[in-house]
């Protein structure tokens, strides 16, 4: 595929990235991201990555990392509690990615900035906030 028809896309890719970006926490497949852009999944898998450089799996992957990042930095919640809300159900499978584009476990990040004295904001308002955000009556 040559850049310009990708290119051509690039409003109808914008709206499965921001699907990725707003939802990265749950559990997308490529039909899901394929349907937000209005293309077939074969289409769109070419064409993400012709234009962003990356799959829309390795996309999805990075911005769940670049969440825990931001938890494991600002918060007092478990390397665990983490994992589960960027969109992992295992904790292993999180520890390996992010091992595997930040350079270290997730703990040893978390305990990097525990040692700088950053105030941590309390698990239990990232989990209320959790739950704010929901429209009434949703559970």
């Amino acid at each position: 595929m040559t850049g310009l028809p990708a290119l051509y896309l690039l409003p109808h890719l914008r709206k499965a990235r921001d699907l990725a970006d707003r939802n990265y926490a749950e559990p997308l497949n490529l039909e899901e991201l394929a349907a937000a852009a209005g293309i077939s999944k074969f289409h769109f898998l070419r064409a993400f990555a012709a234009v962003y450089g990356k799959t829309p799996a390795v996309y999805l992957a990075e911005r769940r990392i670049e969440r825990a990042q931001d938890l494991l930095r600002s918060t007092n919640l478990t390397v665990t509690e983490i994992c589960m809300l960027v969109g992992y159900s295992s904790l292993g499978s999180f520890s390996g990615k992010f091992r595997q584009l930040v350079g270290v476990s997730p703990s040893a990040y978390q305990a990097r900035y525990a040692a700088r004295g950053v105030p941590h904001i309390p698990g239990c308002y990232i989990f209320m906030h959790g739950l704010s955000d929901r429209k009434p009556g949703e559970r």
